[in-house]
């Protein structure tokens, strides 16, 4: 199985900021280039943070409303400092958390989902900037054809992997949703089929009609 790689998806014509990058510029890199964050780089085009609109929005947040009706909202010390900074640097969210190129797209959304982050700066071994990848671009592989799908399962998960028949297991694809059927020799063998399945990239849900003829797990069938 080939999983599609940050390499694969990832934006490589990076926008950046610096550190002493002024607000008013980051407003205009965000505007002029339609996106909703930059990599803050150091002098070795090392990323030290990102600054996003959320960053930017603090400082219109923090300011008194003249209407009366929105309340200003209590901020903590960093995020009044952040509300109050003028530059990238005073601006940024830190440190910057970045992926490898060669990881693959379970590994990024895993670091995106534990960091609460929605993209993610790609770095070479030395730590210098290769590109952006963002949730948007990982969520790219569901668009893969369900004919491709399909034959990948057949072919790399069926065949090469498991050195089943693909004959033995039927394979049906519709929208990213595999259904399978036909009959394996082991019962424990069943698990296994759809765990393999669920990893193909593009798999939405993987449903199984799987019979066995020889039942090797020790327990009952539920009834």
């Amino acid at each position: 199985m080939h999983h599609r790689t940050v390499a694969e998806l990832m934006t490589r014509d990076v926008v950046r900021a610096r550190r002493d990058t002024p607000f008013k510029e980051i407003v205009r890199l965000l505007t002029e280039n339609d996106v909703t964050a930059v990599p803050v780089v150091d002098d070795r085009d090392h990323p030290v943070g990102v600054v996003s609109e959320a960053d930017l929005l603090r400082k219109s947040a923090d300011q008194t409303d003249p209407s009366g009706r929105a309340p200003v909202p209590h901020l903590e010390a960093w995020e009044r400092a952040k509300a109050e900074g003028a530059s990238a640097e005073e601006l940024m969210s830190a440190p910057a958390v970045c992926a490898r190129p060669e990881w693959n797209v379970v590994e990024a959304a895993r670091l995106m989902e534990t960091h609460h982050v929605k993209r993610l700066p790609v770095v070479d071994e030395t730590d210098r900037l290769l590109g952006i990848v963002s949730r948007g671009d990982l969520l790219r592989v569901f668009l893969r054809r369900d004919d491709a799908i399909r034959d990948e399962i057949a072919v790399d998960v069926l065949r090469q992997t498991l050195g089943l028949d693909p004959s033995d297991v039927t394979v049906e694809v519709h929208e990213g949703q595999v259904s399978l059927g036909g009959t394996v020799e082991f019962r424990s063998l069943i698990p296994v089929v759809a765990r393999l399945c669920r990893s193909v990239d593009g798999v939405v849900s993987v449903g199984e009609h799987i019979a066995y003829r020889t039942d090797d797990t020790g327990t009952s069938p539920a009834v």
